[in-house]
C-alpha cells in the first residue's frame, strides 16, 4: 500500500483531528491523488451509454448527474468501498436498438427491475441464492463480462464510433493513425497507464515472492491524468462548444407513465436486464469485493440488492437513468486506486458540480471527448475484472468456468451463459454421485459375497 506519509490529509495531529469528523467508510486508504484516479475509473462504462441515451433518446444528462452524484454519495458512506453506479446496459442496448424504448418505458424498466432486486433483498432470497451458487458459474460471469469490457474496448481504440446511434456502435471506419482522436492518441494513453500502473498490483513483487518498493512513477493518478487530457481535448477539438454551454441545472419534473408504458419497459427491458442485474450487479461484485478486499467482512448481497432497488425507486420518477452496481466498475475504480468510499465520493462531487452549473448542455462537452481514450480506461477495467477468474484450482472447475463464459459472449446473454454452467456444474456432480453410488455399491456385492463364503464355510465344517 502506498504510504500515507507526506499526505496532508491522512497525517499530522491537524490531519487526526480532522479524521475523527468523517465517516471511517469515507476515510482514505492510500493517498487523496490515488483516489482520484479510481473515481474515473469506471467512465469508461459510465460515459459512452449515458452519451449515447442522451443523443439517440433524449435523456436528461443533467438529471442523470445529480441523482448518480447522489448515488455515489450514499454507497461510498454506506459500503466503504470504490462502489460504482452505472447504467443498466441491457435497458440501454434495448432502448437504442431497433425498438427504442421512449423515456416512460426506459423508467418503467427500471422501476420494475428496481421492484424485483428489493423484493429479493428484503426477504433474504438474495443471499441465499448467493450462498447456493457454485463459484466456478460466478467467475464465468465475472470472466465473459471483462472480456466483453476488453472487446467492446478494443473497437473503440480501432475503429470510429456513432453513439447518436448506439453506445457500441462500431463503424467499418479505422480510427486515423493522427490527430487529437487518433490511434496514436490512444496508444500513448495506452503506454502511459501501463507504465504508471503496472500490472496494477499494489506492489511489485519480486522473483522470489517477495515484495520490493513500489516504482515513483506507480503513484502517479494516471487515470485521472488521462481523463484530464481527454477534457482538455474537448476544447482543443472544437472551441464552439463553449458556446453550446447554459448555465443551471435542468428543471426537474416527473415522468408520466402510462400501464402501456410499463408492460412494454417491463417486457422489452426489464426482462433481460433482470439476469445481468442479478448476476453482476449483486452477486459478482460481492464476490470480487471480497477478493480485492480481503481484510474487510463480506459485502452483504441482501443489502447491495437493496441499495440498487432504493436507487431507481428514487432517481427514475424524474427520468434519471436506470443505474445499479457492477462488478467492471469496481475492477476499474481499484484498478486505477480506488480503495475507500472517498473514491466514489470524489466522482459525486464532480457529478453533482456538473449537472448543477451545466445541466443537459454538458452533452456538448461529453460530445467532443476522444473516443479512443474511454477505450482504453474501458480495457483496463475489463482485464481487471476478467483477472479475477484466475483462481480456479482444478480443471473441473476451469472447465465450468470457461463454458460459462463462452456461452455467455457467443450468445451475448448473461443469463444464458449462467444457466448453461449451473447445468454443467450439476452434471460434474452427478457423475461424481454417480461413481460414489457404484463404489457403495460395489462394497456391498464385496461384503455379501465374503458373508456367503464365510457362511459355506462354517457349514461345511459343521457337516
Amino acid at each position: 500500500m502506498a504510504s500515507s506519509a507526506g499526505d496532508p490529509l491522512l497525517s499530522g495531529e491537524a490531519g487526526d483531528g480532522r479524521r475523527r469528523f468523517v465517516p471511517s467508510t469515507i476515510r482514505l486508504k492510500t493517498s487523496v491523488w490515488s483516489e482520484l484516479g479510481g473515481a474515473v475509473g469506471d467512465l469508461g462504462t459510465y460515459i459512452p451509454i449515458v452519451l449515447a441515451l442522451s443523443l439517440a433518446s433524449h435523456l436528461d444528462l443533467g438529471t442523470t448527474l445529480i441523482f448518480t452524484a447522489l448515488y455515489n454519495f450514499a454507497t461510498g458512506l454506506l459500503f466503504g468501498i470504490p462502489m460504482p453506479v452505472q447504467p443498466m446496459k441491457s435497458i440501454a442496448a434495448v432502448a437504442l436498438s431497433s425498438a427504442h424504448l421512449t423515456i416512460p418505458q426506459i423508467m418503467s424498466a427500471g422501476l420494475a427491475v428496481a421492484a424485483i432486486l428489493l423484493f429479493l433483498g428484503v426477504t433474504g432470497l438474495m443471499t441465499t441464492l448467493y450462498r447456493l451458487l457454485p463459484l466456478p458459474v460466478v467467475r464465468g460471469v465475472q470472466l465473459s463480462q471483462g472480456l466483453s469490457f476488453a472487446f467492446t474496448a478494443v473497437k473503440y481504440i480501432r475503429y470510429v464510433q456513432d453513439f447518436s446511434r448506439s453506445s457500441s456502435a462500431s463503424t467499418s471506419v479505422p480510427r486515423p493513425l493522427l490527430g487529437l482522436d487518433g490511434l496514436a492518441l490512444a496508444l500513448a494513453a495506452l503506454l502511459f497507464i501501463i507504465l504508471a500502473t503496472g500490472s496494477g498490483d499494489d506492489e511489485d513483487v519480486n522473483r522470489d515472492g517477495t515484495n520490493r518498493r513500489r516504482r515513483s512513477c506507480s503513484r502517479v493518478p494516471a487515470a485521472l491524468i488521462v481523463f484530464a487530457l481527454g477534457l482538455v481535448l474537448c476544447f482543443v477539438r472544437y472551441p464552439s462548444i463553449l458556446q453550446g454551454l447554459r448555465f443551471g441545472p435542468a428543471p426537474l419534473g416527473l415522468v408520466k407513465i402510462t400501464w402501456d408504458d410499463f408492460k412494454i419497459g417491463f417486457w422489452e427491458g426489464a426482462v433481460p436486464q433482470l439476469p445481468l442485474s442479478v448476476l453482476n450487479s449483486v452477486i459478482a461484485v460481492c464476490k470480487l469485493s471480497s477478493d480485492l478486499f480481503p481484510e474487510r467482512a463480506e459485502l452483504s448481497p441482501a443489502r447491495v440488492s437493496v441499495s440498487v432497488g432504493l436507487m431507481n425507486f428514487v432517481g427514475c420518477w424524474f427520468g434519471a437513468m436506470p443505474c445499479c452496481h457492477g462488478a467492471g466498475g469496481l475492477a476499474g475504480q481499484y484498478r486505477f486506486g480506488g480503495r475507500s468510499g472517498a473514491s466514489v465520493v470524489f466522482l459525486a462531487i464532480g457529478k453533482l458540480a456538473l449537472g448543477l452549473v451545466f445541466g443537459n448542455s454538458f452533452v456538448t462537452i461529453l460530445g467532443q471527448f476522444p473516443i479512443g481514450i474511454l477505450g482504453v480506461m474501458l480495457l483496463f477495467s475489463g482485464i481487471e475484472l476478467a483477472m479475477a477468474s484466475r483462481d480456479m484450482g482444478s480443471k473441473e472447475e476451469s472447465f465450468v468456468m470457461l463454458v460459462c463464459a463462452g456461452v455467455s459472449l457467443t450468445g451475448s446473454s448473461a443469463a444464458l451463459g449462467f444457466i448453461s454452467g449451473i447445468v454443467l456444474y450439476m452434471l460434474l456432480r452427478l457423475r461424481d454421485l454417480d461413481w460414489d453410488i457404484r463404489g457403495l455399491l460395489g462394497r456391498w456385492g464385496a461384503g455379501r459375497r465374503q458373508s456367503t463364503n464365510k457362511a459355506n464355510e462354517d457349514g461345511a465344517g459343521d457337516a
